[in-house]
């Protein structure tokens, strides 16, 4: 059937079929559409991580020192230390210190501090990293049970509550004033 008449019999076709058909299906057409329409707005993804990676030259999270690197990396643990940080993998030029913070009673933070001291052309660079991880305080039932020799084991519907901390999230902190506030505590020391 050449393509004219096709065209042409589906208009014959529609304009001959009872008017209170066409428009709930002309309805329906564009509750399909919109529907459509709003599914792909709403399936857009966010972006990835990396790439919004930008890679700047000028950055917080490093402090230049005139020491050797292993002499500002010392500087650097006793900045830790003086805060109240514990020193848990120290090597002469990576330093790492964690600290809890509770600010819920049912919520708790560790925030950790990389330091790595690399050479420099104007001594050493010590760089930081900070990682905030939070964790919160879930609930777990369980039934007690009894064992006696001579009659064996009971189980009793007593329940025991277990409260233990869940890892619920991680975070890179990229605060520049976090990192300047900890440069100027190894600044203050480095004299």
């Amino acid at each position: 059937m050449p393509r004219e008449q096709s065209l042409n019999s589906l208009e014959y076709a529609a304009m001959k079929a009872p008017k209170s058909l066409s428009i709930p299906c002309r309805a329906m057409a564009l509750a399909i559409s919109a529907g459509l329409l709003l599914g792909a707005c709403s399936a857009t993804k966010t972006p990835r991580s990396y790439q919004s990676e930008a890679f700047p030259s000028e950055t917080p999270f490093q402090y230049y020192s005139n020491r050797e690197p292993e002499s500002a990396c010392e500087i650097g643990k006793r900045a830790l230390l003086s805060q109240g940080y514990q020193i848990d993998d120290a090597k002469p030029l990576n330093i790492r210190g964690e600290k809890y913070f509770r600010p819920k009673q049912d919520e708790a933070r560790r925030l950790t501090i990389t330091l790595v001291c690399l050479p420099s052309s104007l001594g050493a660079v010590i760089y930081a990293n900070a990682l905030e991880t939070q964790f919160e305080m879930k609930s777990k039932g369980t039934s007690a049970g009894v064992s006696v020799s001579a009659l064996g084991s009971v189980s009793l519907p007593w329940s025991i509550d277990k409260d233990t901390l869940v890892k619920v999230g991680e975070e890179t902190v990229t605060a520049p004033e976090f990192y300047q506030r900890l440069f100027e505590l190894v600044k203050s020391l480095d004299f």
